[in-house]
């Protein structure tokens, strides 16, 4: 029998990465976008940066982009920025932002249905179609990719609510122009 002891480790870091309650390197994506308010997520901190909403599409994309490779489908890229980061309006409402994350929610789902009909860690070694990289590095890749924009989105997150989008500090005299408590009695929460 061959091993599928990789292919399972692989499920096992997307899910924890995506919506485990104990991930190693702080809040979950889940965890993250449990804060975030559509309001927030439309939101700009500066003209060249991304909202919140743009890297939930982002993140959504490249899932989709793992799916379509592991279906075998050569052809299929992400070449735009719209397909990359969305056409999103710079006001988003309850419905667009319950879609966005619905369809992140849908694309993890997806991209660990279709790691679960493998039987074996051996496609891991296979070069995915129209790249020059491994299924191993593309799932590698992924759960990175999302450690990174969680990351962003924190910070994103955290600044937005300094800046009027219902931080608990709004009205605090302890907080910095720049939304920082240090230095103050505030308690400082680790990950937010």
């Amino acid at each position: 029998m061959v091993s599928n002891d990789e292919l399972i480790r692989i499920i096992d870091l997307l899910n924890t990465t995506y919506e485990g309650e104990e991930a190693w390197h702080g809040p979950s994506v889940v965890d993250v976008l449990s804060g975030v308010t559509p309001d927030m997520a439309g939101r700009r901190i500066a003209p060249n940066t991304h909202s919140i909403a743009e890297l939930v599409f982002h993140m959504t994309s490249w899932r989709i982009f793992c799916v379509k490779k592991m279906q075998g489908d050569e052809k299929f890229d992400i070449i735009t920025p719209d397909k990359n980061f969305g056409a999103l309006p710079e006001k988003i409402d309850d419905f667009e932002w319950e879609a966005l994350e619905m369809e992140l929610s849908l694309s993890q789902e997806e991209l660990v249905n279709e790691l679960d009909k493998r039987d074996d860690d051996e496609f891991l070694e296979d070069i995915v179609p129209g790249r020059d990289y491994t299924y191993y590095d593309m799932l590698h890749g992924i759960i990175n990719h999302d450690m990174y924009h969680t990351g962003q989105i924190m910070i994103l997150r955290k600044a937005l609510s300094f800046k009027g989008t219902g931080s608990k500090y709004d009205d605090d005299d302890d907080v910095d122009d720049y939304g920082s408590t240090y230095g103050s009695s505030q308690e400082h929460d680790d990950y937010y």
